[in-house]
């Protein structure tokens, strides 16, 4: 028999020794980021209805991630029961996330449904202070700022308030709201387990509720071209998630939470590029107030512990 400590972890080998450099973990928040900015493009480019699109890269990702887990040295064991209600809770956020998010790209501008999707900007670093029980410093709030800021401009466009934009950018909205929950259950599952088998389990269960939802919604779920699903679940859910949720166990909240704005800045470069949404200078000021605003929350982290959630070993 296992000592209870060690049952509780076995499905967590030390990936990432404790005095792994914070830098590799920024690094791969970049790179998760930066490959999460395509997902919009390549569900547009898909054949089947969004959300069944949402299905697919939840599907097409798991054998890839089951290899990932095991070749990472995790291993079937018994969880206790909370880690299976935040791992099921938090796929289930990240089903409806998928729905709602895919159902609005195809109503708003690249930039636009990246953006708002990425609202848990605000909410997770809010999250995050409320665990630390602590204000965020001068520096911290300055660069969170300087974020909301960037994210105005960016936004630029989607006040003019185009309907053609309106119903896509609140479907964003709410997708943003369910991410912020995910990242939230995934946080907390991440003091115990490794990236790799907890990406796994939650992607897991995401599969059947967004299938249920596109089956419901009459979708096209088979498609004719699987370039474009393939593309979608290698770079946003194997890699981009992949990479998100290590570095949800090595950084705080509010670097993770600002991180997030990279993403409408690659999307809105791709749909400036190949759908001729074009950047004017509001958008190019945003660019560099939220490269501002990580570079200043970046050096402020070694102030911020993300040992607020026990997750330094994970």
């Amino acid at each position: 028999m296992h000592p209870p400590r060690l049952r509780r972890k076995a499905i967590a080998p030390p990936s990432v020794p404790e005095s792994a450099p914070p830098r590799a973990a920024f690094v791969a928040l970049v790179a998760a980021n930066i490959a999460l900015a395509f997902g919009p493009w390549f569900v547009r480019m898909a054949d089947t209805g969004p959300v069944a699109a949402g299905f697919w890269r939840i599907t097409l990702a798991i054998p890839f991630l089951i290899a990932l887990s095991i070749g990472s040295g995790a291993r079937p064991v018994r969880l206790p029961r909370r880690l299976y209600w935040l791992l099921i809770g938090g796929g289930i956020a990240f089903a409806a996330d998928l729905g709602a998010w895919h159902l609005g790209i195809l109503r708003t501008t690249l930039a636009n449904a990246t953006l708002f999707g990425n609202s848990a900007t605000l909410i997770f670093p809010i999250y995050g202070f409320l665990i630390a029980r602590a204000w965020p410093t001068r520096v911290q709030a300055f660069a969170l700022f300087l974020a909301f800021c960037g994210a105005a401009l960016l936004m630029g466009r989607s006040y003019e308030l185009d309907p053609r934009n309106l119903v896509g950018d609140l479907l964003c909205v709410l997708a943003g709201v369910l991410y912020a929950v995910y990242f939230i259950a995934m946080a907390r599952v991440r003091t115990t387990m490794a990236p790799y088998p907890a990406l796994t389990l939650s992607t897991i269960a995401s599969a059947l509720p967004l299938l249920g939802v596109a089956l419901l919604m009459g979708e096209k779920v088979m498609p004719t071209q699987w370039g474009p699903l393939i593309g979608l679940a290698l770079a946003s859910q194997v890699f981009g998630q992949g990479l998100m949720i290590y570095a949800l166990g090595r950084l705080s909240p509010l670097i993770v939470g600002i991180a997030l704005l990279i993403q409408p800045v690659v999307a809105a470069a791709v749909g400036w590029i190949v759908y001729g949404e074009r950047l004017g200078l509001p958008d190019l000021v945003g660019v560099i107030l939220v490269a501002i605003a990580l570079v200043l929350v970046r050096r402020g982290e070694r102030a911020v512990a993300p040992a607020a959630f026990g997750a330094q070993n994970a």
